[in-house]
């Protein structure tokens, strides 16, 4: 095993000096194009500002306001009887829109009932299901200017209700 440490600490060194040596190697001159990657990375970087205070200002919104309890509210009776915990609800529906305030609510999920828990571990498992679908659509195609995202955006949303209904299987069936 400790091959492997040794393999994983110097495989990405290794990278980075095989593709400078290449560029050098092809004329490529590798530190201006460094830089000018590094220049136009801090561009999208700056361009994506806005989407991204937009997004945090919706999840911000949407979960201070009370609509995410509202809701959760509404179907409570339909997931008790499916056999599924409404604690999950919240991050089944922040899941698709931030990874990092699923994280929180996922952590939150954890804490309060254990990882071992069915929900911790359904929680978990819905965490590495699905993806922050609304969050890429809108920083990555906002940062290239793409305006139409409707079909993406169905498929993504499609994804990552597979990915939920997956993870609720497979959690009620092994745990």
């Amino acid at each position: 095993m400790q091959w492997i440490s040794t393999i994983s600490l110097w495989l990405i060194p290794i990278m980075i000096g095989f593709i400078l040596i290449y560029g050098t190697i092809k004329k490529v001159p590798t530190y201006e194009t460094f830089v000018d990657g590094g220049k136009e990375g801090i561009k999208i970087a700056v361009s994506i500002i806005p989407f991204l205070i937009g997004m945090l200002v919706a999840i911000t919104i949407f979960r201070e306001s009370g609509a995410l309890e509202f809701f959760v509210g509404l179907i409570r009776p339909a997931l008790l009887a499916l056999g599924i915990p409404p604690e999950i609800v919240p991050l089944a529906i922040i899941r698709p829109i931030s990874g990092t305030a699923a994280l929180g609510m996922m952590s939150d999920i954890i804490g309060t009932h254990g990882p071992d828990s069915f929900i911790g571990r359904l929680a978990s498992t819905l965490q590495g299901s699905t993806d922050t679908t609304l969050y890429v659509l809108t920083v990555y195609f906002g940062a290239v200017g793409i305006r139409k995202m409707g079909d993406a955006l169905k498929v993504g949303l499609l994804a990552d209700l597979v990915g939920i209904a997956a993870a609720i299987f497979i959690v009620t069936i092994m745990f």
